[in-house]
């Protein structure tokens, strides 16, 4: 009954989206208000509809009924109650359940706005946000049904399709089949049974869905004809929320990895982690060059490109994990969906392109770029980085796809080669965080820029020779932590030429003056907090990339491995019954560097039986200028036989979760609302001249 309801209950919220797409349209080209205000109600339903849906599925899971497919694929008894509502998004249909109900609260929270001096956006916002919440939900009640019962034929053997979706309750009768209820379920993927499930997917699927909130703005800015900013300032914050959503979502993916996965490492290049990676690139290169349309009139056709591209590769990141056709332990398994993804992709970008085409020569910037050194300039040269590290990364991603299919053999592409591809591109963008703050909107020169960052190259060196004599002489190292002393000093710079320019206009003291500072502009000093936690995190990357050492052996009780100025003593090892149901094989190792005890670390291996699937759960002690890294890889009853451990000494890795924390804070501060923000007017340049009222100061 339940299931019934649930299933019912999405069927009417799809039909329910198509119709406010059609009401919207219909509304727009017959100047109906009431039309439009009816697509409008019809989105606001969305979201209690899903939510009732949502809900049906979360009590499914919660209560074991495993004669539902999906609950039965992902659940089991022994799990944790937690995890049995988290296993809602770790689950194929489910998660797509999840993506539509995020989509649609952010639709109807977007359409909740004042919308008096932007009414000619709102059907076509409804439009996109409608159409995109239609297809996921079609996705759920064509292919993908998470409702789907179990039945039982005459002859004692379930009836379901290959893909494991049963029939419908109603067609059962027919067929004189009868409920099946399994005892138990198939259970969550061990590597899923982790807190980390409960943040981590939601933050990527909360950035996904944020930017479909600037693409239908964009969208509705071509369609409509206006080609002023306005879309961008109503769209600011919502893009800074979006990119804030899918940077947590990546940072906790890769703390995730490096505690559950066991192989020492934070990011390993995955398929799937690059999916989510690519929208964030397109994202990030967005909110640099919104800053020059907004200050200069300029680079608006790559702006609209650009999200465009974001909204594309939310929807192929998407598509990549849930089509089957990557080979990834972030990916589900083989699925239906993948030609209707890849339609609907298709169909929206060429649609989007067309638009922007048709649209193009309306799209000219108000103003031309006069030096290659100006601020614009070098925004630019930084938004060109980032789609020269999209395109690696892309590249990367479908080659082997594209392999595939014309030759029939499967390749790999590894680390080294986005490491090797990347790592000059990665380089350039931190020089430009070091320079661009210093250079001017419209004209600089190499004496002007010189002038400002003569000290901070100074002191860079000066740092960077110290390294060499007491660190490392490698010399990639070197360049690398150059830049990143470069663009700390820069930054901090910055802060304090602002602080003492207004202690000196303002007689205030140094705190009060800072403080003032930072608030009344948090966007372009949330943007320095963003770009120094960036750099701490530089150096956990280079530090983990460039001085990682290991290594393994097999020891006795009582004996010892050394690596790295660490000595690691074999004291015993354990097994006993862990709360999850898992069978816990824990070992209890002494860490000595020199004679000093350092304490003890507890490496471990979860064995889940109904699964029948290892978890390996390392041990590590954290420090500032290292990070101890323990695994337990084997081990034997008996003493003689002894213990196999594979041992990381990771350099510098600590520093990166440090500047993640920081980063996050950052980008929290720039989104936060300016109280006492000046309000400056969007420019007025349309095809359609709108009245008075529909322009105005930013939101």
């Amino acid at each position: 009954m339940v299931a019934d309801i649930g299933y019912g209950v999405i069927f009417i919220a799809f039909l329910v989206a198509l119709y406010s797409v059609g009401a919207a349209i219909y509304g727009d080209r017959t100047k109906s208000a009431g039309w439009v205000e009816s697509a409008r109600r019809a989105m606001l339903l969305l979201w209690p509809l899903i939510s009732i849906s949502a809900a049906a599925l979360i009590y499914l899971l919660v209560t074991n009924h495993f004669e539902v497919s999906f609950v039965y694929e992902v659940i089991s008894r022994d799990m944790p109650t937690y995890l049995k509502i988290t296993a809602w998004w770790g689950g194929q249909a489910g998660s797509l359940v999840f993506w539509s109900w995020l989509m649609s609260a952010f639709a109807s929270l977007v359409t909740l706005r004042k919308w008096d001096r932007d009414r000619e956006f709102l059907p076509w916002v409804i439009v996109v946000t409608s159409l995109t919440t239609a297809f996921f939900l079609a996705l759920v009640v064509f292919y993908e049904n998470p409702f789907a019962e179990f039945w039982r034929g005459p002859d004692g053997k379930l009836i379901a399709d290959a893909s494991g979706n049963a029939i419908k309750s109603m067609f059962a009768p027919m067929l004189n089949a009868s409920l099946a209820i399994p005892t138990d379920g198939n259970g969550l993927n061990p590597f899923l049974r982790n807190p980390g499930m409960i943040i981590h997917p939601p933050m990527l699927y909360l950035g996904f869905v944020s930017f479909v909130i600037p693409f239908a703005f964009a969208i509705a800015a071509l369609i409509t004809g206006r080609t002023d900013d306005r879309w961008i300032r109503i769209t600011r914050r919502w893009t800074l929320w979006a990119w804030l959503f899918l940077s947590c979502g990546l940072v906790l993916g890769s703390r995730w990895a490096y505690d559950v996965l066991g192989w020492g490492g934070f990011w390993g290049w995955d398929p799937v982690e690059i999916a989510a990676l690519m929208p964030w690139l397109t994202g990030t290169a967005f909110l640099h060059s919104v800053m020059i349309q907004e200050k200069r009139g300029m680079l608006k056709q790559w702006n609209m490109l650009l999200i465009i591209l974001t909204y594309a590769l939310v929807i192929f990141g998407t598509f990549l994990t849930r089509s089957g056709i990557l080979s990834s332990v972030h990916a589900f398994a083989e699925s239906a969906i993948g030609p209707a993804f890849f339609t609907f992709i298709g169909i929206t970008f060429v649609g989007s392109i067309a638009l922007l085409i048709y649209r193009w020569p309306d799209l000219r910037g108000e103003t031309e770029m006069k030096s290659m050194l100006s601020r614009e300039a070098l925004f630019l040269l930084n938004n060109l980085l980032f789609i020269s590290v999209l395109v690696v990364c892309f590249w990367g991603v479908v080659f082997p796809i594209i392999s595939e299919i014309f030759t029939g053999q499967k390749v790999t592409v590894g680390p080294p080669f986005y490491q090797t591809a990347t790592g000059p591109l990665f380089a350039g963008l931190m020089l430009l965080m070091g320079v661009a703050p210093l250079s001017a909107w419209g004209h600089s020169s190499l004496k002007t820029l010189g002038r400002a960052i003569w000290k901070s190259v100074i002191a860079a060196l000066v740092i960077t020779i110290f390294l060499f004599f007491t660190y490392t002489a490698n010399p990639i190292a070197l360049v690398a932590f150059f830049l990143v002393a470069m663009v700390i000093l820069v930054t901090l710079q910055e802060f304090w030429r602002g602080t003492a320019a207004r202690m000196k206009a303002q007689s205030e003291n140094a705190f009060t003056a800072f403080w003032r500072l930072v608030g009344r502009d948090r966007r372009r000093y949330g943007g320095y907090v963003i770009h120094l936690s960036m750099m701490l995190m530089a150096i956990g990357i280079l530090g983990i990339n460039l001085f990682q050492i290991q290594t393994q052996g097999t020891v006795p009780v009582n004996s010892s491995l050394s690596l790295g100025g660490y000595t690691v003593k074999y004291d015993s090892v354990a097994q006993f019954p862990g709360p999850d149901g898992q069978q816990v094989t824990r070992a209890v190792v002494s860490v000595y560097q020199g004679n000093n005890y350092l304490g003890d670390l507890y490496p471990r291996i979860d064995y889940y039986p109904t699964e029948k699937q290892n978890m390996t759960i390392p041990g590590d002690r954290p420090t500032l200028k290292d990070d101890l890294y323990i695994i337990l890889v084997d081990w034997q009853p008996t003493s003689t036989n002894g213990a196999t451990f594979k041992i990381f000494v990771n350099p510098l890795v600590n520093w990166l979760w440090i500047g993640a924390i920081i980063f996050l804070f950052g980008i929290i501060f720039a989104a936060w609302p300016d109280r006492d923000a000046e309000r400056v007017p969007a420019r007025s340049h349309h095809i359609h001249q709108p009245d008075a009222n529909q322009t105005g100061a930013a939101d």
